[in-house]
């Protein structure tokens, strides 16, 4: 019954919240995009000028003009109705409910204007309005909550390491205690079984950074009210693990394992023909599919939770008051609330199938030839 009466509660506050906000419902589309997509400064909550958001900084290098460093509240204006910058070639920008309108800010280190085009990307141009090659450098809000994460780590970590260090042989406590069951279970259940007792011991280390630095990220996009994280969601962040998995593969590779890529032994020469040209590709391809799996997985249910909090919105069009507005709202923050949980479970599931498949990985290069 308190489940049931909390429901209903929270229906009744998202029917009234939809049908109290006037004007225009925003487009589902762009309202989700909008929130998964990374961006120069971190939103918290509200739309319009009353929106409450964290500036990040923008850093712009353009060649044989040097580095540019500014606030992103420059170039970010929540709520204004219009911006107009036809007069230096960038697309015009209209604020609908929470979007950003895109400014301008002069740099007089290098005598260049930064702005954002409707994508959010940065552009550069000169005194007489010609566009300048510069890159976008800046600490964006993925690069922020990368940094939250490492931070996380490098607290957490090192006291762990030397607990057990101090603790030889004892039994764990605090910290440690909690950690411990997960970093016995990817080197039980992960490295050993996958890449050998022998071998295993060399590449655990990365495999418990990997592991342990995908599932942070993955719990900091869960948090609410703090910029909708979508770190791995993002498809730069996974293409760096996936290459620090393929680096690693390629040079720990054997003898006994490329000569299997490059020429199989024991197979006829018509096969081979076809057969080396897939395990070649099937390199590049095994990482390509890390990175794609880690994003999609990730970005998706984040789009199924920001898709269900939308609703909310959607029941003013039916009628908040009604049976079925407050239907429909309970309907929606129950089933939000059921894929939380079924999220935190994909942030861990998500963190084991990347750090399984990279052992496995480096399991298939280290093995040795077996009759």
């Amino acid at each position: 019954m308190r489940i049931l009466s909390l429901l209903l509660g929270f229906g009744l506050i998202g029917s009234a919240l939809a049908s109290s906000g006037g004007g225009e419902n925003p487009d589902p589309g762009e309202f989700i995009i909008h929130h998964i997509a990374d961006a120069h400064d971190i939103h918290l909550w509200g739309d319009g000028p009353s929106a409450v958001h964290i500036p990040l900084p923008v850093i712009g290098y353009a060649p044989e003009r040097g580095w540019s460093l500014f606030s992103s509240s420059h170039l970010l204006h929540h709520g204004e109705d219009h911006v107009d910058m036809s007069d230096h070639g960038t697309e015009s920008a209209h604020a609908d409910h929470d979007d950003h309108a895109s400014g301008e800010y002069h740099c007089h280190s290098t005598d260049l204007t930064y702005s954002l085009d409707a994508n959010g990307a940065l552009h550069a141009q000169d005194a007489s309005g010609n566009p300048v090659q510069a890159y976008d450098l800046s600490i964006s809000k993925s690069v922020f909550g990368l940094f939250i994460v490492i931070f996380i780590m490098l607290l957490i970590f090192p006291r762990v390491g030397s607990a057990y260090k101090k603790r030889k042989g004892e039994a764990p406590k605090g910290l440690q205690n909690a950690l411990e069951p997960l970093i016995l279970f990817i080197r039980d259940e992960v490295a050993i079984p996958s890449i050998g007792a022998k071998k295993a011991d060399r590449y655990l280390p990365f495999l418990l950074t990997t592991f342990f630095f995908i599932f942070l990220c993955n719990l900091l996009g869960l948090v609410p009210f703090i910029g909708a994280f979508n770190v791995t969601g993002t498809v730069g962040v996974t293409l760096v693990l996936a290459t620090f998995v393929f680096i690693i593969t390629t040079v720990s590779g054997n003898r006994h394992y490329w000569g299997h890529i490059i020429w199989p032994p024991g197979v006829p020469l018509p096969i081979k023909l076809i057969l080396v040209p897939v395990e070649v590709v099937g390199i590049l391809l095994k990482p390509a599919v890390l990175m794609i799996r880690l994003t999609a997985n990730i970005g998706a249910g984040h789009i199924i939770i920001l898709a269900l909090t939308f609703l909310v919105f959607i029941i003013s069009d039916y009628g908040a008051n009604t049976a079925a507005g407050i239907g429909t709202g309970i309907f929606s923050v129950a089933f939000m609330i059921f894929m939380y949980f079924i999220e935190l479970l994909v942030a861990f599931l998500q963190a084991y199938v990347f750090t399984l498949l990279a052992a496995l990985y480096f399991g298939d290069a280290t093995q040795e030839a077996h009759h």
